[in-house]
């Protein structure tokens, strides 16, 4: 059982900020089957590797860091990742220090170089299985979500890139159209993930007995727990361990040899990454090449 702490407040917090950030995508009409929905993971899910880790090796060859922020925010993330602490106090330390990133800047901007990064750096990662999935569920009159914790503005591009109808993500304060460096609640991770999917359920109308949720950790057991129908997509070894123990259906859509490639990049999309946590220390390494 989970410890009474601030964890359960923030969590849901969290989660109720992605739900009310979440908007249907544009030419999204009305569902034939309303009260079912599908549920996406994004980290070695729908896309190898850890998306923010991709936007930030974008953001870097776009010289949008300088080297002294690069240094000091890579340490820090280095020392949050190896730890593997899902501690409430480690992650929100950690996340703030991401957060230093994007404080000051204006969110339109980070959306233009989200959308050009997304085009011209990621899409060639997304996973063709995993997508045919997506839109099965699509073809079926069902609406589809993509959940992660990677920032609502990255994940609801990747939404609209895939005609999915939006995105549940991490959420960062904003005032006046400029980002404050603080998140609302906790990044999206875990427990979180599942209060973000209770919260839409609860705002259009699904039955939640009627759903699917698709997901590679087993950091989203409760997510995929919260669901009728819970798929295990590429599973780490937890998440294929319970997934047999739960009869639940195992997908791998790719060879293990690619999962251990990106295996920094995606160990630190596992540990709640938020709004970077992973980026630092690989961008780093990138710069300085």
């Amino acid at each position: 059982m989970p410890r009474r702490s601030p964890i359960l407040p923030a969590y849901r917090r969290a989660g109720e900020a992605a739900a009310a950030a979440a908007d249907v995508e544009p030419g999204v009409g009305v569902p034939m089957d309303p009260t079912s929905a599908a549920f996406f993971d994004v980290d070695n899910t729908i896309m190898r590797g850890a998306s923010i880790f991709h936007f930030a090796v974008g953001l870097a060859r776009r010289k949008f860091f300088n080297m002294h922020q690069i240094v000091d925010f890579g340490r820090r993330q280095v020392k949050f990742v190896l730890s593997g602490s899902e501690d409430l106090e480690d992650m929100a330390s950690a996340t703030a220090s991401a957060l230093s990133f994007v404080k000051d800047r204006r969110v339109d901007e980070l959306v233009d170089l989200g959308e050009r990064i997304f085009s011209e750096e990621m899409s060639d990662k997304l996973i063709p299985g995993t997508l045919a999935l997506a839109q099965g569920h699509l073809d079926a009159g069902q609406r589809v979500w993509l959940v992660t914790a990677t920032p609502v503005e990255l994940a609801t591009i990747i939404a609209k890139d895939l005609g999915l109808t939006g995105a549940l993500g991490t959420v960062a304060e904003v005032r006046n159209g400029v980002y404050t460096g603080r998140l609302v609640g906790a990044p999206l991770h875990g427990l979180a993930k599942a209060e973000a999917v209770r919260a839409i359920a609860d705002r259009e109308g699904l039955d939640l007995d009627r759903c699917s949720a698709y997901s590679d950790s087993a950091n989203d057991i409760p997510m995929l727990s919260l669901v009728g129908h819970p798929f295990a997509i590429n599973p780490d070894p937890l998440l294929r361990a319970h997934a047999r123990a739960n009869d639940w259906p195992i997908r791998d859509f790719r060879r293990r040899e690619k999962v251990r490639r990106i295996a920094v990049p995606a160990l630190a999309g596992g540990v709640g990454i938020g709004l970077g946590i992973s980026a630092g220390f690989a961008v780093g390494r990138l710069v300085r090449r």
